[in-house]
């Protein structure tokens, strides 16, 4: 499966952004999906993930639970990061990854395939 991530960009704290991750090749509802992000200077860190078939289970990393909420549209082979109420620490580039072991996962060894990164920059 291949990923392309976009929806990035530059807002005020306390704005929303919505991440898309738009997956090619077939069967998409057999991955699990994730997000994760990296930081200038820092090591890359889990943000969010989301079960294969319908996305009933999600996970989030304790920075973003309760302000980010991720899905998925199998239809649409797509899956999605909207991210309210951010902060200045949430600058990062956003990377979307997809892994084929069932279950919800948040290291990123675990992942198989990773998109390329969006940027998203948070001003105070």
């Amino acid at each position: 499966v291949q990923l392309q991530a976009s929806g990035g960009g530059l807002v005020q704290a306390g704005g929303s952004l919505r991440l898309s991750c738009a997956a090619s090749g077939r069967a998409f509802w057999r991955y699990g999906m994730g997000w994760f992000r990296q930081a200038p200077g820092k090591e890359r860190e889990f943000v969010a993930a989301i079960s294969s078939w319908s996305g009933a289970g999600t996970y989030y990393a304790d920075s973003v639970k309760g302000r980010f909420t991720i899905s998925r549209d199998n239809a649409k082979n797509m899956v999605y990061l909207q991210m309210n109420n951010l902060k200045p620490e949430d600058t990062a580039v956003y990377y979307c990854a997809a892994t084929l072991q069932s279950g919800i996962h948040t290291l990123g060894s675990e992942f198989d395939y990773w998109g390329q990164g969006t940027q998203v920059t948070v001003s105070s």
